[in-house]
């Protein structure tokens, strides 16, 4: 998609997105790029209103706005403070909490957690499976039991011990995947690498006893147990570097990730570690793009 309009720092951003007029522009011209259309029923004859806010659809009669049917619904927030949310959400490394964002946008924390949710599920990964060369790692994502108050301790051992599961991949010369799975073993890895790693990819794993039988690539594995992480070209150091740079934001920015959102917070970092070399107009036009195709995350279903 080329852009109407590319900034390189932070300050040509604010300086050109001054106020709602030129945020409506740009968002409408992002998503009317294929032309126009009613998010209702799809028909491509709508009519703008005099106001210039408001179209009805030439077919169903529908009104809508240009926000109607995206994941900013039908906010009364100005687009203006959404644009920061996704600028700041989008091309910080590491992630930005609710707390910080509600001071940056000028909202309250609530609104701004709200936000936050709002645009990680615009960053739902893709849909297509890995190929090539791909590395496969796993890890935990929780709070040290030995950390916990007693009475929530739950006494069964350490490692992923209330912990909650998170399987990756990365394709040496394409993108990385993630998911949140209910368990790390043979069963569940053999499903969830099959289903996103082309059949006949050359597999580098460790040694887990998870990853005994599985068919269709080429597998070779390291053994991290002996001390050995890096044999040629065999290693998982790739994926291991995205666990680095997650649990970083885990502990730094969000501190806690409950085990009902954690997949969104996956898909926040997988979005941008996916985009790390894009300069900052590319990140934040990428968000706006798929912000203009999703659909609407209800408050009452976020927090059901």
């Amino acid at each position: 998609m080329k852009n109407e309009f590319e900034f390189k720092t932070l300050a040509e951003f604010m300086e050109h997105f001054t106020d709602e007029q030129t945020c409506r522009k740009h968002f409408t011209a992002i998503r009317f790029r294929n032309g126009e259309y009613c998010p209702h029923c799809g028909h491509g004859t709508v009519h703008l209103f005099a106001n210039g806010k408001r179209y009805r659809c030439g077919k169903c009669k529908k009104d809508f706005t240009i926000i109607t049917g995206t994941v900013f619904g039908e906010t009364k927030l100005p687009l203006k403070k959404w644009f920061i949310a996704i600028y700041l959400l989008s091309t910080t490394s590491k992630g930005i909490s609710s707390v910080q964002l509600a001071q940056h946008v000028g909202v309250t924390q609530k609104t701004a957690w709200f936000m936050d949710h709002r645009i990680r599920s615009a960053m739902k990964q893709n849909k297509g499976q890995l190929f090539g060369t791909i590395e496969a790692d796993e890890t935990y994502i929780g709070g040290l039991e030995r950390n916990k108050h007693r009475s929530k301790r739950l006494h069964a051992g350490t490692g992923g011990t209330g912990k909650t599961a998170v399987f990756g991949m990365t394709s040496r010369k394409g993108e990385t995947k993630a998911e949140v799975v209910p368990a790390l073993n043979s069963e569940q890895l053999h499903k969830t690498i099959t289903e996103n790693v082309a059949e006949g990819s050359t597999l580098y794993t460790d040694t887990a006893t998870a990853y005994i039988g599985l068919k269709g690539f080429e597998h070779v594995k390291i053994n991290h147990s002996s001390g050995e992480y890096v044999q040629g070209q065999v290693h998982t150091n790739s994926i291991e570097s995205f666990w680095a740079l997650f649990k970083r934001g885990y502990h730094g920015v969000y501190h806690q990730m409950s085990r009902k959102h954690l997949q969104r917070y996956v898909d926040e970092f997988i979005f941008r570690f996916n985009r790390r070399t894009f300069e900052l107009h590319g990140k934040f036009e990428a968000v706006v793009a798929r912000v203009s195709e999703s659909t609407r995350l209800p408050y009452k279903e976020l927090i059901a």
